[in-house]
């Protein structure tokens, strides 16, 4: 079968490991495309015309406007483990095959990473260090924080990733661990290593709150005015999902008011942003860009999926761990 594979976005495929794009240059053509986030689903489909084969990033959105004006295509593989990009009532209509990274590939990455930002906000570390670049020792006084041990750190979203910070936070640092979850019982929350609870029950209690689920339909926006004003005053967060589950103008009012006093996120909604982004004036916010699966380790793994996922195209088999 003569594959024509599309890169979309995706900067990291194939960069720490050149013999993944080797290997897919052996089953067709292979060509990179960096377009806007912002691209219209139309003008998307019209530029990746005559691609069979599409890796995707998080971003641009494969809307069902794009499934619309798009040519054949057999498969939409994503390097990574999330699918809210990809509009899949279309795929599903239109006979793509949509795949993603197994979830367990990128576990200790993100969590670890989680686990990283919190560390940083509560310790300072990245103002601290400032401080010595800037000849500003004497002021090491400033730098008082806190510890993770006897917290309440409340994680919405006990899957994968978030059960896995559970675990660390848990048993590597004494915290005590509660988890919010619409989509799993008590006694699986419980083997996850957090006790359950409703989400405003979460919201009230804890002192840290990591956000560590996918996003959908239902949760957009799911931490907005009303959500803030439940959390404790001096709250910190840590989003390492996605950045449309927070409110960023409910997010800015409880910085505003101190009821956050701080976060740590990997992801924002509209991201890429630049430094003219409004949350950046806060020093209390901490930023990064979307690194949490960027370990060698999760890459390799990651690159490793998605060209068996492309192999098994090219002979005319099922991929592994397919959305539709």
């Amino acid at each position: 079968m003569n594959l024509r594979i599309a890169i979309v976005n995706s900067s990291s495929f194939g960069k720490y490991f050149p013999e993944h794009l080797q290997r897919l240059r052996e089953l067709g053509e292979v060509q990179r495309f960096d377009f806007p986030v912002t691209i219209d689903g139309r003008s998307l489909a019209e530029a990746l015309q005559g691609y069979n084969v599409i890796i995707a990033s998080v971003k641009p959105y494969f809307t069902r406007e794009f499934f619309e004006h798009k040519d054949h295509t057999l498969l939409i593989a994503r390097h990574g483990i999330g699918v809210d990009n990809i509009h899949l009532p279309s795929a599903q209509q239109k006979g793509v095959m949509v795949t993603k990274v197994t979830p367990w590939v990128e576990r200790e990455a993100v969590a670890e990473l989680a686990v990283a930002l919190l560390l940083d906000i509560l310790r300072l570390t990245h103002e601290a260090r400032q401080a010595v670049y800037e000849s500003r020792w004497a002021e090491r006084a400033r730098f008082v924080g806190f510890e993770i041990k006897d917290k309440t750190v409340g994680i919405i979203g006990i899957g994968n990733i978030g059960s896995r910070v559970a675990e660390i936070l848990r048993h590597g640092f004494g915290a005590h661990t509660v988890a919010y979850d619409p989509y799993l019982d008590a006694d699986t929350i419980r083997q996850r290593c957090a006790e359950p609870v409703e989400l405003d029950d979460l919201l009230r209690q804890s002192d840290i709150i990591s956000l560590n689920a996918s996003l959908n339909e239902g949760n957009y926006h799911m931490l907005s005015h009303r959500e803030f004003g439940l959390m404790k005053q001096g709250v910190f967060l840590i989003n390492t999902a996605r950045g449309e589950l927070i409110d960023e103008d409910a997010l800015v009012a409880a910085l505003e008011s101190g009821k956050v006093s701080a976060i740590g996120m990997d992801v924002v909604e509209g991201e890429p942003i630049d430094a003219s982004h409004r949350l950046l004036k806060y020093p209390n916010v901490l930023i990064v860009p979307h690194i949490a699966a960027y370990t060698r380790e999760s890459l390799r793994l990651m690159g490793e999926k998605v060209v068996r996922d492309v192999q098994c195209v090219a002979r005319g088999e099922l991929p592994e761990d397919r959305v539709v």
